[in-house]
């Protein structure tokens, strides 16, 4: 094995390492297994109740591909007498804490913590989810190190059905939130309805398949960058904000791709990206002159195979022979562009 590839090792499976090199991530537990040669899924995931291990990958991958799950769920590697695990969820890029939870009847997460890092000039974050406990003095602002210690891995919740002991396991997500004012959007669009965590609600974050960004890591090594893996990732839609400066575009300017003509006469508006779950991919100015006819927020494109590959995804249906953005897909636009 040679040093390169023994460095690249180091930076994702041993706590700390991670900050001597350029690779933003690390493996959030000490379960290695997904980065094995011979795929090492089923030491891996946990799936759910009654269901493969393939039910614990990030995607549509329950209810026969019609629900979501934005992250993954990692099976623990040590376990007490109780038979409760006791692996420390780790956290896997340097950055700030930006949310705690610590009240489990708040959240199907349970406890969980959410830590916000700048990589490539994105606003990213990550989320560790079902702990048992929060490790003491961890709140919304402690700088984080890759490796530092968030808390240990766990099964709580407020589901009806409650995880039980041979299900325990880190749920983990790579994250990008819409917008920063979430809680005020909430209030004015949402009207009546709860919001137990501010700009932390759910509909403000979307995933990306963590597994595919530690594979990619692992496979190009130091040149891994997170703008370019966000582009290749396949495209839902593409959409426009009818917003000279949407939050989402200011807090993630490495994802803008140039445009001289909106660069030079002005920019009216930008056309996202959006992958399968709403999560935007990379964002392109657009010019008055450009824009002209579209007085709205509104959906320019659609690819049907990702549409068809993916239908938990719900942004987009088909009506006769025209693609129309569902609910869920117009809230997000009000929402990207607020």
């Amino acid at each position: 094995m040679n040093l390169r590839r023994i460095a690249l090792l180091a930076l994702l499976l041993v706590p700390g390492v991670g900050r001597l090199f350029a690779q933003p991530f690390q493996l959030p537990t000490a379960n290695r297994a997904v980065l094995d040669p011979d795929g090492g899924q089923e030491r891996y995931f946990v799936g759910t109740v009654g269901k493969p291990w393939t039910s614990g990958r990030f995607g549509c991958v329950r209810t026969d591909g019609f629900q979501l799950h934005e992250g993954v769920d990692i099976r623990p590697l040590d376990r007490d007498r109780r038979g409760e695990p006791t692996d420390p969820a780790r956290c896997a890029a340097e950055g700030v804490v930006a949310y705690v939870n610590t009240k489990p009847s708040l959240s199907n997460y349970g406890n969980y913590v959410v830590v916000r890092h700048k990589v490539d000039q994105l606003e990213v974050f990550t989320l560790y989810a079902h702990l048992a406990s929060v490790k003491a003095g961890i709140k919304a602002g402690t700088p984080m190190q890759p490796g530092d210690v968030l808390g240990v891995m766990g099964r709580t919740s407020n589901t009806r059905q409650r995880i039980t002991t041979d299900r325990a396991h880190l749920h983990f997500e790579i994250l990008l939130m819409a917008n920063s004012r979430y809680a005020e959007w909430h209030r004015a669009a949402l009207k009546g309805t709860r919001n137990d965590h501010g700009d932390f609600n759910g509909r403000n974050l979307m995933g990306i398949d963590p597994v595919e960004v530690y594979r990619i890591q692992a496979k190009v090594g130091a040149d891994y960058d997170l703008v370019r893996h966000l582009g290749g990732i396949p495209e839902l839609c593409r959409v426009l904000l009818r917003q000279p400066n949407p939050d989402w575009v200011r807090r993630n300017r490495g994802a803008v791709r140039p445009n001289p003509k909106a660069e030079r006469d002005g920019i009216a508006g930008w056309e996202l990206a959006l992958g399968f779950n709403g999560v935007p991919l990379h964002a392109t100015p657009r010019s008055r002159k450009e824009l002209e006819g579209s007085r709205r927020n509104a959906l320019l494109t659609v690819n049907p195979a990702v549409a068809a590959a993916h239908p938990c995804g719900k942004i987009v249906v088909r009506r006769e022979e025209s693609w129309e953005l569902t609910n869920k897909g117009s809230q997000l636009l009000e929402l990207l562009s607020y």
